[in-house]
């Protein structure tokens, strides 16, 4: 199972980790931290040095109720960070956080090898075809509404009955549109309690079923501090953890905000399993 990204083929028959670098000044865990130059390429090295294959940079925060961010300054974020980012380190893979085709587009234009859309193209419709047309991996989350309405819809008959059916409306889409390099997010803590996540990481291994590769990003998120009555700042044990039992579910992807944590945990578990 493999993905091109800008003519590296990348080989997930072993799972890879996925850094966080968020630039926006509100994110849940890291908000506000690396929007300076100096710490922004101190954050993308350390986090090269301790494995990371992909640098995943958002640049609007989709916590849930998170503040509206208008297209320009999503773009007067992410852009410096990418050129200032691909100047220093120019083999550096940067995926996008971003659900606007706009914004993914200027990614792509100045050396983004992979989108990451939090809303699998339901926020913006041409989407789709500005990943057909540039052809870089897609990464397609499973979410209702919005960051800001998210919370109040998390009514399922079967929860994930139905997102394997969301997933494969998507991918039907993204095939007839000539998409081929297709990966899967389960979209823990978007519209989804926390009994619910549970249930969908206890059930992780039936994604398999749609032959995609698959992202998982549970790094800090409440379904874990909340759950130990804790705050994220202590949930690094609990990351670890759930991470573990993803990669044993099948999970191709690990996005995390702690790579050298994440990239032992890969280490150890192609010990147990490889």
């Amino acid at each position: 199972m493999t993905i091109n990204c800008k003519g590296q083929l990348i080989d997930l028959s072993t799972p890879k980790v996925m850094g966080i670098l968020n630039v926006t000044p509100n994110s849940f865990f890291d908000g506000g931290r690396y929007n300076d130059e100096r710490e922004l390429l101190s954050q993308v090295n350390k986090m090269i040095n301790d494995g990371a294959t992909f640098i995943d940079i958002g640049a609007y925060s989709s916590k849930p109720n998170a503040e509206f961010v208008s297209e320009e300054e999503e773009l007067g974020r992410i852009i410096p960070a990418i050129q200032i980012i691909l100047k220093n380190f120019p083999d550096a893979l940067l995926s996008i956080d971003t659900f606007r085709s706009e914004v993914a587009k200027a990614c792509i234009e100045n050396g983004a090898a992979i989108i990451n859309d939090i809303s699998a193209g339901n926020m913006d419709d041409a989407m789709f075809e500005i990943i057909a047309k540039y052809k870089v991996p897609y990464i397609m989350m499973h979410m209702r509404g919005t960051p800001q309405t998210m919370q109040g819809m998390t009514n399922y008959d079967d929860i994930v009955k139905e997102m394997l059916f969301y997933f494969s409306e998507k991918i039907n889409k993204a095939r007839s549109l000539g998409i081929n390099d297709l990966i899967i997010d389960p979209g823990f803590g978007f519209a989804k309690t926390i009994d619910q996540n549970y249930e969908v990481l206890r059930k992780t291994e039936l994604f398999q079923l749609l032959e995609l590769p698959l992202l998982v990003g549970v790094s800090r998120k409440s379904m874990i501090y909340k759950q130990l009555n804790s705050s994220a700042k202590e949930a690094l044990n609990g990351t670890t953890v759930l991470n573990t039992i993803a990669l044993s579910k099948g999970a191709t992807i690990l996005r995390v905000h702690d790579v050298k944590e994440a990239v032992e945990c890969v280490q150890l578990w192609k010990k147990v399993n490889l």
